[in-house]
């Protein structure tokens, strides 16, 4: 007689691709049942952006019918609960479960607008994220989500009076251009920014989250060093363009996050502005500003390039009116940053699968 234990033993046959096991041995199979000539289960993958879902419900399929009974109704359901490895209540931000750094080294590469993209098709994907722009300096976050001269509201937690993030494209987000004039500059001495941003982060009231990313300033300075020592990085997102200048800066960002003080994990490399192109010349690509430029500092450090993104003006105009392409399934460019964010919700998994003890 058929029994669960069944079809377990096929789907022991069945490895995620990333992790290297069997589905049953990382404990994603659940709510398995059998109900006549019918099995149900759901698949709990570690992240609702993961690039091979597909593949993995077809080859759940595939395993029943070849090894269980090739006459049963499989039903199955892709869910998804993303895992922070090193879970620690006492950390700044015990409800963030993975934390994440987008820096590139040099300005003006687009950090910024990718940043706000990932965050964006990460929530569209059915994550919860929220995103701090870091970069004191230069906030350019509100404009991106279109909320310039926004201001966060005051609630109470635990006793205290923090600030509530706001809620824009899926996306929970705080910026310190939200606290200050838009035509207004900051001068700060480099202790002081940072103090500033540490205390930004953490009088916010953060719901809880599967990924917060910082869009952290040009440059390694204090602020970068403050959010690497002080809260708990999963890793890191370099964004460079092809061109040599650029190139240099990200290898020192690369550089900075993996040195002995730091210790960040890098994630991956996006290569912005990596071509040119016109509706008139379909096809042909213009490269401005060179070419293979993220796949030399993904290769130099061990990472792997995320994706590259060509310099489309749709992109340029709708950034600037505060509504980012991730979020408009009609713009053509919409699932190449689907598949970015996948790609990089992909590597977080693997690495924070590496961290679990056996």
């Amino acid at each position: 007689m058929l029994s669960t234990n069944d079809i377990l033993n096929a789907l022991r046959h069945v490895e995620d691709p990333d992790l290297k096991q069997d589905l049953v041995s990382l404990n994603m199979i659940k709510d398995l049942r059998l109900e006549g000539g019918r099995v149900c289960f759901t698949v709990e993958l570690t992240t609702p952006a993961c690039p091979m879902k597909d593949a993995i419900q077809h080859a759940c399929i595939t395993a029943i019918h070849t090894l269980v009974d090739p006459g049963l109704q499989v039903e199955v359901t892709m869910g998804a609960r993303v895992r922070a490895a090193q879970a620690d209540p006492n950390s700044l931000l015990p409800q963030v479960k993975n934390l994440i750094a987008v820096g590139s080294g040099k300005g003006g590469v687009g950090k910024s607008t990718v940043a706000a993209n990932l965050a964006v098709a990460l929530a569209q994907a059915g994550s919860r994220v929220g995103l701090v722009d870091a970069d004191i300096y230069g906030p350019s976050v509100p404009m991106l989500f279109g909320l310039v001269d926004q201001r966060p509201y005051l609630v109470q937690v635990d006793g205290q009076e923090k600030m509530e993030p706001i809620l824009q494209h899926g996306v929970y987000v705080m910026s310190i251009g939200f606290l200050v004039e838009a035509d207004k500059s900051i001068v700060w001495r480099g202790p002081m920014a940072s103090n500033s941003l540490r205390q930004l982060i953490t009088d916010t009231a953060w719901p809880e989250l599967d990924y917060l990313i910082v869009d952290l300033p040009p440059g390694t300075g204090d602020i970068h060093i403050t959010i690497s020592q002080q809260f708990p990085l999963s890793g890191a997102v370099i964004v460079t363009t092809p061109q040599a200048v650029a190139v240099a800066d990200a290898r020192k960002a690369a550089g900075m996050f993996l040195s002995p003080h730091i210790q960040v994990p890098l994630l991956g490399v996006i290569e912005n502005m990596s071509w040119f192109e016109t509706e008139e010349l379909p096809g042909r690509r213009f490269q401005l500003f060179g070419s293979g430029g993220g796949q030399q500092v993904a290769a130099e450090f061990g990472a792997p390039l995320l994706g590259q993104i060509p310099i489309v003006e749709s992109i340029r105009a709708t950034s600037d009116a505060g509504v980012p392409v991730a979020q408009d399934p009609a713009h053509p460019w919409y699932p190449h940053f689907r598949a970015l964010a996948g790609e990089l919700a992909r590597q977080i998994s693997i690495l924070n699968a590496q961290k679990i003890p056996a």
